[in-house]
């Protein structure tokens, strides 16, 4: 009777586990399809290459989709030196048991559940306002680049934890430096997690818009320079859909080719994890 109740419960639970990810499969191919097709008869070199006309309802996404583009850049060059540089501090350099590194840690990962309009808020008032740059890309990049760091320093700091204590071992006793060490073995090995870290603030990032309606702001033109204001695919989305009427299917063209950067990206850092582990092994 034990067994029968015991496999029974067993069932349920491998039921239950079974089900969850095809809910959440399901909800990704409801929404991916219902973009799709509102955004399919959009998507073509016009709409890629030429500027919005009638605030957005004809035209294309040409300086839209540089400014967004720029945004992350910025984000990137900012939110990569300083996350990997933090993540080798704590996890190389700084013991578990190091007060700075428990404050440091913990610190990141009350930021990492900030909402970011408190983010948009900050960028607003330090970046536009106390440092002059006004509603401009390098604002709205300088903010992005805050939201993404506590997530990219956690993933790359769990990534080198999760390297085996022999590597380090193997090169000390070979009278390898520990900066060789680092660069040419830790780090490669590390790079699926900065990876997965990479992959999950540029998801962010990208898709972010109440941050960088305080920063970025919401010229539609082409920018010139990093201090132009510039307006993102998700500001452009946002405006069509809740302040246009008849921008509909702009939007779902739009929407379309955030959700393509985004499965690129995807694809890129998946190719990149799979090459460094095939290197690592052989």
């Amino acid at each position: 009777m034990i067994r029968q109740n015991q496999y029974g419960l067993d069932k349920v639970i491998s039921l239950f586990f079974w089900l969850v990810p095809l809910i959440v499969t399901s909800l990704f191919i409801w929404i991916l399809g219902d973009i799709i097709r509102g955004g399919i008869g959009q998507l073509n070199w016009a709409f890629l290459t030429t500027a919005p006309l009638d605030t957005g309802r004809q035209g294309g996404i040409a300086p839209i989709l540089v400014s967004t583009l720029l945004i992350l850049g910025v984000c990137l060059a900012v939110s990569l030196p300083i996350g990997i540089g933090t993540a080798i501090l704590l996890a190389e350099f700084t013991p578990n048991h190091n007060w700075f590194g428990r404050l440091v840690r913990r610190s990141l990962d009350v930021l990492a559940g900030v909402p970011s309009i408190v983010f948009g808020l900050f960028g607003n008032a330090f970046f536009a306002k106390t440092l002059g740059l006004g509603f401009s890309i390098l604002s709205g990049g300088l903010t992005l680049a805050c939201m993404v760091l506590p997530i990219l320093i956690r993933a790359t700091e769990t990534g080198l934890s999760a390297v085996p204590q022999e590597y380090r071992l193997s090169s000390a006793s070979l009278g390898i430096s520990r900066t060789s060490t680092l660069w040419h073995l830790l780090l490669p090995a590390a790079t699926p997690g900065l990876l997965v870290g990479l992959v999950l603030g540029i998801g962010r990032a990208i898709a972010e818009t109440a941050a960088l309606i305080f920063t970025s702001g919401y010229v539609d033109r082409m920018p010139t320079s990093l201090l132009d204001s510039g307006r993102s695919l998700s500001i452009h989305i946002f405006d069509l859909s809740m302040n246009v009427t008849g921008g509909d299917a702009n939007a779902y063209g739009s929407a379309l080719v955030l959700i393509l950067i985004l499965l690129l990206i995807n694809a890129i850092a998946s190719y990149l994890s799979g090459k460094y582990s095939k290197t690592l092994k052989v």
